[in-house]
C-alpha cells in the first residue's frame, strides 16, 4: 500500500483516481429525472432569496464541483457559473460532461479552504458532499462566507458520512443498511470503489466524529451567518437507490444568508 505524507496528499490521490468512476455517477444523474429534481430544489431557493433578479445577473460558485453536476444544471438555468475543484482530473471530467455548456462555465482548480477570489465575488455558493471530506472545514466555511456578497446565499448539501467508524449506534445502523441492501433489488453504490481507502481517509477527516448539522450551525453562527438546517431534504432529492444504500445517513441542507452590510473573514465583522 502506498504511503502518504499527509491527509491532503492521500485525499487528492484518492479523488484523482476516482474521477472517472464518480463521473459515471454524475452522468447517470444528468440523464435521469434527478437533474430535474435538483434543478427545482436549487432554483426554488435561489429564487426565494433573489425574487427580483434574473438568473443571468446572479453569480454562482459551485465549490468541489467534481464531475460538474451542479455546475451543469446551474448553467442550464442561466446563472453565471464558476466551478472549482482541487483535482485536475475531476475538472477534466466536468468539462467533458458539460459539453457545449463548458464555454459558459468558468472552471478553475482551487482549494475549497483557500479560495483566491476577491471578497463578495458571488451571490450564491453551492456545494454537495464536500464539507465532510475537508481537513479544515471551519476555514472552508469562513472562505465561502468571505466570497459571498452581502445578502448572498449559501446552500450546502451534506451528510454524516462515515460516522459509523466512530459511533457504536451509527455502526449498527450502517450494518442494518448493508443488510437491507443485500435483501433489496437496488445496486450497491460502493461496488467498484475502494471502500478501505475511503475509510482510511474518513478516519482522518475531522467531521467524521461530529454530529451534524448541529456542528455546522454552531460554526456558522460564530462566523455571523444567518443559517438554518433542513434535515429532511433527502426526501426531496434522493432516489430509492440512495435511500436504501444510505438510510442511516440522511442528507441534510445547510442554508445560510449573509446579512447585508457585513463582511466576514475568520469570524471578524466590520461595521
Amino acid at each position: 500500500m502506498r504511503q502518504f505524507t499527509s491527509y491532503e496528499e492521500e485525499n487528492i490521490h484518492y479523488w484523482t483516481h476516482r474521477a472517472a468512476g464518480y463521473s459515471g455517477v454524475n452522468q447517470e444523474e444528468l440523464a435521469s429525472n434527478q437533474k430535474r429534481v435538483w434543478r427545482s430544489v436549487i432554483a426554488r431557493r435561489i429564487d426565494a432569496r433573489f425574487p427580483n433578479r434574473q438568473p443571468q445577473t446572479l453569480r454562482v460558485l459551485d465549490v468541489g464541483t467534481g464531475p460538474g453536476f451542479f455546475a451543469i444544471i446551474l448553467a442550464e438555468l442561466g446563472y453565471r457559473v464558476t466551478a472549482v475543484d482541487y483535482t485536475a482530473s475531476m475538472l477534466d471530467e466536468a468539462r467533458r460532461n458539460a459539453g457545449s455548456l463548458a464555454r459558459q462555465i468558468n472552471f478553475q482548480q482551487m482549494n475549497a479552504e483557500a479560495l483566491t477570489f476577491p471578497s463578495a465575488s458571488f451571490d450564491v455558493v453551492v456545494t454537495r458532499n464536500v464539507t465532510w471530506n475537508l481537513p479544515h472545514p471551519e476555514a472552508a466555511y469562513a472562505q465561502w462566507i468571505r466570497v459571498l456578497a452581502p445578502g448572498g446565499l449559501l446552500l450546502n448539501f451534506d451528510a454524516n458520512w462515515y460516522r459509523y467508524l466512530w459511533d457504536d449506534a451509527a455502526q449498527q445502523a450502517h450494518a442494518q443498511d448493508r443488510d437491507n441492501l443485500r435483501r433489496s433489488d437496488v445496486r450497491d453504490e460502493t461496488a467498484g470503489t475502494d471502500v478501505d481507502a475511503m475509510e482510511r481517509i474518513a478516519r482522518q477527516a475531522p467531521l467524521s466524529t461530529r454530529l451534524r448539522p448541529q456542528w455546522d450551525l454552531g460554526v456558522l453562527q460564530d462566523l455571523g451567518l444567518d443559517a438554518s438546517a433542513d434535515p429532511e431534504i433527502w426526501r426531496q432529492v434522493w432516489t430509492r437507490e440512495e435511500r436504501i444504500n444510505n438510510a442511516s445517513t440522511p442528507m441534510f441542507l445547510i442554508e445560510g444568508k449573509k446579512l447585508p452590510m457585513q463582511n466576514f473573514l475568520k469570524g471578524e465583522r466590520c461595521p
